[in-house]
């Protein structure tokens, strides 16, 4: 099965089990002609399949509840309870019992990929060090801390406070959506997570992401104590490994990795069996490529990309004595090789969809 025939197949398959947005369908199908990371972001089916294949070798490694559809655009911010910042992956739509290595290899090849079509500068082989340093000093380690950006890491606290991420670019992005009357399911949702008294409410069609789009996604904004408040409801669609196992489809275990990670919890973050809502607003937000690529600190930021990753997988102590020991076992270079690999090929399947679209 080609990549066309793949991509075809599994959009069937979901719009079976959810009521897809064909007019977001047609934007991802586009974003993944314009550019190969968008791609790679887009088309996470594809990746089971040709790693299956380019990485045969790790099949046998340590399996553990991963986070699966992992890049470098899947890390973002959020307020912890204290009203500190923290950050670190922001989701886990496609959470499952993998080989630890899964999540590594994803996350260097995003890299490779970004850095082949010239949106990162950076050395493929010294990226792929950074990441797996930081992972390796997490995962054997005795204790393990989630990223909190009040004292420390200063290179992640400049990106998360970057100006191209402020109020009015924000609320001006919120504000220009089009207004939709959301299911009733999710509009009960959103009016329920807003906050009390919240008035002048608006609901919108909310278009965001790559890999998601096609889901059904909503937010509600309106004014609350003199500022603005959002909140984002996205259904929850099956788990792609139910389409490649061809098994019952279901969501992913979101609650249960998020368990089993070492995170401060996010209190406007909450999983239902349909929708998940998220709390909107300036600095709470996923970190865009372009940020990455923009500071001076890639190093620090590879490295932490690393260490959340193994932050991600601490949780389960059996596993990760198992991942430390198997990684003793291994070359220095067996992430360059493996991510490289499937790097070019996520980029000949790229220039498949591209000739056949």
């Amino acid at each position: 099965m080609n990549v066309v025939e793949a991509t075809s197949a599994y959009e069937d398959w979901l719009a079976s089990n959810i009521a897809l947005d064909v007019s977001d369908i047609a934007l991802k199908h586009q974003l993944m002609h314009d550019s190969a990371f968008a791609f790679l972001r887009a088309t996470y089916y594809r990746w089971i399949a040709l790693s299956a294949k380019q990485c045969a070798d790790l099949a046998k490694a340590p399996q553990v509840l991963s986070v699966g559809d992992l890049h470098i655009e899947n890390f973002g911010t959020w307020r912890d309870s204290e009203g500190r910042l923290a950050w670190g992956i922001n989701d886990f739509d496609e959470a499952s019992h993998l080989p630890y290595t899964n999540d590594l290899v994803r996350l260097a090849a995003s890299v490779l990929v970004a850095i082949d079509t010239g949106a990162l500068s950076f050395d493929g082989k010294k990226a792929c060090s950074e990441i797996l340093e930081g992972y390796a000093d997490v995962i054997g380690a005795q204790d393990a801390a989630p990223f909190i950006l009040e004292e420390e890491h200063s290179g992640l606290r400049d990106l998360a406070m970057k100006s191209t991420r402020g109020p009015k670019k924000f609320w001006k992005k919120i504000q220009e959506a089009q207004r939709v009357t959301p299911p009733p399911s999710a509009k009960k949702i959103l009016s329920s997570y807003l906050p009390r008294g919240a008035k002048g409410v608006v609901y919108a069609r909310r278009t965001a992401g790559t890999g998601g789009l096609g889901v059904p996604r909503f937010v509600a904004w309106g004014r609350s104590h003199g500022g603005l408040v959002a909140r984002e409801a996205k259904a929850r669609a099956p788990a792609t490994h139910c389409w490649v196992k061809d098994i019952d489809p279901k969501p992913s275990p979101f609650m249960a990795i998020l368990k089993q990670a070492v995170r401060v919890p996010d209190p406007g973050l909450h999983i239902g069996p349909h929708w998940i809502v998220r709390r909107l607003g300036p600095h709470l937000e996923r970190i865009e490529l372009g940020d990455v690529a923009d500071t001076k600190a890639r190093r620090e930021v590879l490295n932490a990309m690393g260490r959340e990753t193994a932050n991600t997988h601490w949780g389960d102590r059996k596993a990760a004595a198992l991942i430390v020991e198997d990684l003793k076992e291994r070359k220095s270079s067996w992430l360059y090789s493996h991510a490289a690999r499937m790097a070019e090929a996520t980029l000949k399947d790229w220039r498949a969809w591209r000739k056949r679209r």
